[in-house]
This record gives structure tokens, C-alpha cells and sequence, in this order.
């Protein structure tokens, strides 16, 4: 693993071979699934993250159904190609991952992470079937990059992949969020963020009418988290859990 020693700010690292990075992915998942846990994001076996395989390209890695986020290690992930088989690892994958997360990775080879569960505040926002409003600096990183889609009515699969778009994210209408990036700890870090998003204006909505920050300013708040701002927001908490947790890749 390289870094750009001219960097102002930390980047995503860059890597020498494909082995490395292979096992960074595997490690920022793991990590992201410790993360979740912390903050209570897992309910039963739903929920799912995945992030392709840097050097079988059609091919992904994810948790296996009903084991615990706050007990997966790298050991335990399974890689699963594009038919929907797992390919290394044990045991099965939630069926609901094959409709959401399969699609994505086969039809999107821009995008190699996807995070998705069943938060409290991102189902209880869904079930309005409205867009997020631009009422904090933290929403309005999701002005003009997010949308609502029904997954009941219109299915998931290859609609939904469609439905992505330049999006950092999805509604899912009466179901919960889906976050997508180019690493895990992008689409984790939106993942956070938009939840807390939902959070802060059920909040705001169950007191008053919030007032809205001005399009052209959320448009350039919106335009300035990048990629790469999603990538380093992460980081604090990825330096935290793998303080917590010395097991975390064994």
C-alpha cells in the first residue's frame, strides 16, 4: 500500500498489488460491520454490505445470513459471483441481498460498495415516501444525490440498479436506505450520515416547520462531498473500532 506523501489531507490509499488490496477491502468491511453494530443499525438478520472483489471483478464479498455484526471477522465473509453462488466461505446469504446487492455490482462497475439495512430512523423516514430537505450541512450532502424508490411496487433487481443513477443513495419507500461507493467506508460513511440525516428531521418536523438552507448553497455543500470526503469521514471511526476490537481481523 502507497500514499501520496504531497497530500494536504488523507486520501484512499493506492496499492502495489491486488492481494493487498483484496484484503483491505475485506478488512474496511468487517469494519463496517463492527461500526453498524455499535450503532444498533442490525435487527435479526436483515441488512447487508458488500464490496467487489478487486481481482475476480464480477465477484463480491458479503456477510453470511444470521451471523451477528458484532461478531464478523475476514474469516467469515463469503465471496459470491454474479450468478448468485458463494464461491468461498460458508453457509448462505440473506435472499434479500441477492435482489439488491447483485444487480448493483453486475450492472454498475463503477460502484463497488454497498451498505444497506433496516436502521430505525432511515425505515421510519422511508415510510413517508418524501425526499430528504437540505436542513443541515449533513442533509444537504445528499441535495440533488439522493431519491425515493419503491422497491414493493416496482421491485428491486435490475430496477433498482437503474435507479441509482449519480446517487449517493436510495429510499427505499417502506423498507430503509441503500448507500453505494467506490470504497466500503464511502458508501458506510453515507450510510451514517444519511440515517442521522432522517434522525435530525423527524426531530426538527416533530417541533416545528424547519427552515431550508438556500439550493445554491446545498447544491455546493452537496457538490463538495465527494468520493473522496465520503472515504475520509470515515476514518474515525474505522481508528476507533479497530481500537475496540484488537479481534476485529484474525
Amino acid at each position: 500500500m502507497t500514499t501520496n506523501p504531497k497530500a494536504t489531507r488523507l486520501q484512499p490509499p493506492q496499492f502495489d498489488n491486488l492481494e493487498d488490496e483484496r484484503e483491505h477491502r475485506k478488512q474496511r468491511l468487517v469494519a463496517a460491520f463492527r461500526i453498524f453494530a455499535k450503532f444498533g443499525y442490525d435487527e435479526g438478520v436483515m441488512g447487508h454490505i458488500s464490496v467487489r472483489d478487486p481481482i475476480k471483478t464480477d465477484h463480491y464479498w458479503t456477510n453470511p445470513l444470521a451471523l451477528s455484526f458484532n461478531l464478523i471477522t475476514a474469516d467469515d465473509l463469503v465471496l459470491q459471483n454474479h450468478n448468485g453462488e458463494i464461491v468461498h466461505g460458508h453457509g448462505h446469504v440473506h435472499g434479500g441481498a441477492l435482489q439488491l446487492h447483485l444487480p448493483v455490482q453486475k450492472l454498475r462497475p463503477d460502484i463497488n460498495a454497498i451498505a444497506h439495512t433496516h436502521s430505525i430512523y432511515g425505515k421510519t423516514w422511508c415510510a413517508l415516501g418524501r425526499k430528504l430537505d437540505p436542513i443541515t450541512t449533513e442533509s444537504a450532502v445528499f441535495y440533488q444525490a439522493h431519491d425515493v424508490f419503491d422497491s414493493f411496487r416496482h421491485g428491486e433487481g435490475e430496477a433498482l440498479a437503474n435507479a441509482v443513477g449519480s446517487n449517493k443513495g436510495l429510499l427505499l419507500k417502506n423498507h430503509g436506505l441503500v448507500t453505494f461507493g467506490k470504497t466500503v467506508d464511502e458508501a458506510a460513511y453515507w450510510f451514517i450520515s444519511m440515517e442521522r440525516s432522517c434522525q435530525a428531521q423527524l426531530m426538527a418536523e416533530a417541533v416545528s416547520k424547519p427552515e431550508l438552507i438556500p439550493p445554491e448553497r446545498a447544491a455546493q455543500v452537496s457538490q463538495r462531498f465527494t468520493p473522496d470526503m465520503g472515504w475520509l469521514n470515515f476514518q474515525p471511526y474505522y481508528e476507533s473500532i479497530v481500537r475496540e476490537h484488537p479481534e476485529l481481523f484474525r
